[in-house]
């Protein structure tokens, strides 16, 4: 109750403003609905990868993942990485607009909190000590803490860390993706968990998520699903 007052308190004095168009919010989500209608929803997606089908495909599954299964079980990608999602990903990420990750954290979770089986943890991708240094913070660490408090899920952001520094992923072609992440996580301590979430911001070729998945499922870890705000 108490809670609720000062909410309701604090959007009285300072009413709540959508990050994308500056205009007031009806809450306290940082997005108003005419720039939410805006964002290209991932309807039609593979099961496995997030990735866009076909209108008629009759399968949830593309046919890169049934030749070539990834390590990871499933993604959830609520969005298409185009205009406005793109802009906060990169702002976030690049300008260190750090109110940008409570926003994409609650898109997440808005997305998954009636659709998705829940895990026992959420993990962050983690970044190389020498980019975190170069960045500052962790894009996926902060969009985690804000799925994590809104679903009540655990967050373990120092059980799988990054070993090896990579050159970034963005750089690169697709080829040379995967061949770039190889090795670059290792699991420092014992997980109990039978279900792992891997948080993200985007995913591209799927390379970050599936190396990842990889190591956990060689550290003995059943199910690694990837939560991801949207899918390039």
């Amino acid at each position: 109750m108490v809670n609720n007052w000062f909410n309701i308190i604090q959007d009285c004095l300072f009413p709540p403003t959508c990050i994308l168009c500056n205009l007031s919010c009806k809450h306290s989500d940082d997005l108003c609905e005419a720039c939410a209608i805006n964002f290209k929803k991932n309807t039609n997606s593979c099961f496995r990868c997030g990735s866009s089908l076909e209108s008629n495909s009759p399968s949830r599954v593309c046919g890169k993942c049934i030749s070539n299964p990834p390590a990871y079980d499933h993604t959830h990608a609520p969005y298409i990485y185009q205009s406005a999602i793109r802009h906060l990903i990169q702002t976030l990420k690049f300008n260190n607009d750090y109110k940008n990750a409570r926003l994409l954290g609650n898109l997440i979770a808005d997305s998954v909190i009636n659709s998705a089986t829940f895990p026992e943890l959420i993990m962050p991708v983690p970044l190389h000590p020498i980019r975190y240094r170069q960045r500052g913070f962790n894009q996926s660490l902060e969009i985690a803490r804000t799925v994590s408090k809104r679903l009540s899920i655990p967050l373990d952001y120092s059980s799988c860390q990054r070993k090896k520094y990579t050159l970034q992923q963005s750089a690169l072609p697709a080829k040379q993706r995967q061949k770039n992440l190889r090795h670059a996580f290792t699991v420092c301590r014992s997980i109990y968990a039978r279900h792992i979430v891997i948080v993200d911001d985007v995913m591209t070729t799927g390379a970050t998520a599936n190396e990842m998945a990889r190591t956990l499922k060689k550290s003995g870890v059943p199910r690694v699903d990837i939560w991801v705000c949207a899918r390039a």
